[in-house]
């Protein structure tokens, strides 16, 4: 699989971050038990298998992918490659039938290709990013800092590819203008070099296929015959001759400009994933998960029982009036057969979510309640009913998430934790874990409301809604 490594250290950064809001007692304990399971069936605990054993403890989350902005990045580079190669390769060739085509001029072009193709992969190698402004035009946000370290050898690749591409439709464009004009070369220098010197440059830089293609071997004949000093020639004019150079150009145009891409290009594809794999192994959360596939769990056998022990949920966050929503979704469940009557007046389709549905059934829920949201007159506000008991799970954070980039900037989301007995107002240390739920979330739209605060412009809202449909 294309770019394998590069999905894997992503994926296990994610993993590392959304670990970050669990106690360090139960990854132990998660991690120490999948070391001892990989040792009883004789396998090694790498990250892969380690990876596959998470995604089975966790409802899988759409993620946005990082690479998707590179492979468009990339395909940008080939199509402006294409089309750049076409019109360079028309300018080298013009000829009007007047002054001949300078090999002179084809040869500093192509020294020229040399020399991007060796910077491109020399920045990659270095880790310079000369491209960051154009990353910052393209890509709106931050990349992971997983991919930081990659771009430099990602941009190498584009731009080789983008070469590649140049290097292919200028030989395209020659071969066409070769059948369908009649060239003619020639080759000449202000700097004082006698035709014996050039044919020596010209049969250095043809020796890789001198076996494999005599015809586009130059010759002592070729060279002399072909020299023009502004609109004098030197040697024999022979028009016959000026047509002969085709091959050559072709052989250097294929060595020197698409063989090199194809070489580094290939390096380019290669060289991201060895540095992925690299930065894999020297992630600080690979590091910790090691420790603690190696480190035994202990219990300390401390009689002291700590089950009525409540932790420190101390948060500054406080709970707001119950908001007069367009959309109420129950979640996990909640609220079953039936949710009571001062939740549930005033909507007409209550929305089910999380639990044992699916992720697509979770999408759709969030596109409906985006359709009623969008057409709310003002202050759009969604209700989310969960239990108080169950602490929040990152199942909910991810659908939160998703429903925030989906529904209006201004949506208020009212998290209501339900008690168990439906009049009566969840515990204080039930409620605390809820504020510091929404307090973690760092939006300040995302509040927590209980069924017992409920507002009397929201009584009148309803009321109103209620008379509306009788």
């Amino acid at each position: 699989m294309p770019d394998s490594a590069i999905r894997r250290l992503l994926e296990f950064d994610r993993q590392v971050r959304r670990d970050s809001d669990q106690s360090p007692a139960f990854l132990h304990r998660r991690d120490r038990r999948f070391a001892l399971d990989c040792r009883d069936n004789s396998l090694t605990p790498d990250p892969d298998r380690w990876l596959q054993h998470v995604r089975r403890l966790r409802v899988p989350v759409a993620a946005d992918d990082p690479l998707r902005r590179w492979r468009h990045l990339t395909t940008g580079f080939a199509l402006a490659g294409l089309i750049t190669g076409v019109l360079a390769m028309l300018g080298l060739l013009f000829y009007d039938g007047g002054q001949r085509i300078n090999l002179t001029v084809i040869l500093a072009f192509v020294l020229l290709q040399c020399l991007l193709a060796a910077i491109t992969t020399v920045q990659a190698f270095a880790g310079w990013q000369p491209w960051q402004w154009l990353l910052r035009k393209l890509f709106r946000g931050s990349p992971p800092d997983a991919l930081r370290p990659l771009q430099p050898m990602l941009m190498a690749r584009a731009a080789h590819t983008g070469g590649l591409m140049f290097g292919v439709a200028g030989l395209g464009t020659l071969l066409v203008l070769v059948v369908i004009q009649d060239l003619a070369f020639g080759w000449s220098t202000t700097l004082n070099t006698g035709a014996d010197s050039y044919y020596e440059l010209l049969a250095t830089l043809a020796t890789p296929w001198q076996n494999l293609w005599p015809a586009a071997f130059p010759d002592r004949e070729l060279v002399n015959a072909t020299r023009f000093f502004r609109n004098q020639t030197d040697g024999t004019d022979n028009p016959a001759l000026w047509g002969r150079w085709w091959p050559f150009v072709t052989m250097v145009w294929i060595t020197y400009v698409i063989l090199p891409r194809v070489v580094l290009l290939a390096v380019a594809a290669i060289h991201p994933g060895i540095r992925a794999r690299r930065e894999l192994a020297r992630h600080p959360g690979m590091i910790a998960l090691q420790y603690r596939m190696e480190t035994p769990t202990l219990d300390t056998g401390n009689r002291h029982n700590d089950a009525a022990d409540q932790p420190d949920v101390s948060t500054s966050a406080q709970l707001h009036p119950l908001p007069a929503g367009q959309v109420l979704i129950r979640w996990a469940g909640v609220g079953e057969p039936e949710l009571p009557d001062a939740l549930a007046a005033g909507y007409r389709d209550l929305l089910a979510a999380g639990g044992n549905a699916s992720l697509a059934h979770d999408n759709g829920v969030i596109q409906t309640a985006r359709q009623v949201l969008a057409g709310a007159a003002s202050n759009p506000a969604a209700l989310v009913i969960t239990r108080s008991w169950e602490p929040p799970t990152g199942e909910l954070a991810d659908f939160l998430r998703e429903a925030r980039k989906a529904w209006p900037a201004t949506t208020l989301i009212a998290l209501v934790p339900m008690a168990a007995g439906p009049d009566q107002p969840p515990p204080d240390h039930q409620l605390s874990q809820w504020l510091r739920f929404a307090e973690r979330s760092a939006d300040s739209r995302i509040v927590v409301s209980t069924p017992q605060m409920i507002s009397p412009e929201t009584r009148i809202h309803r009321a109103l809604q209620d008379e509306y449909r009788q």
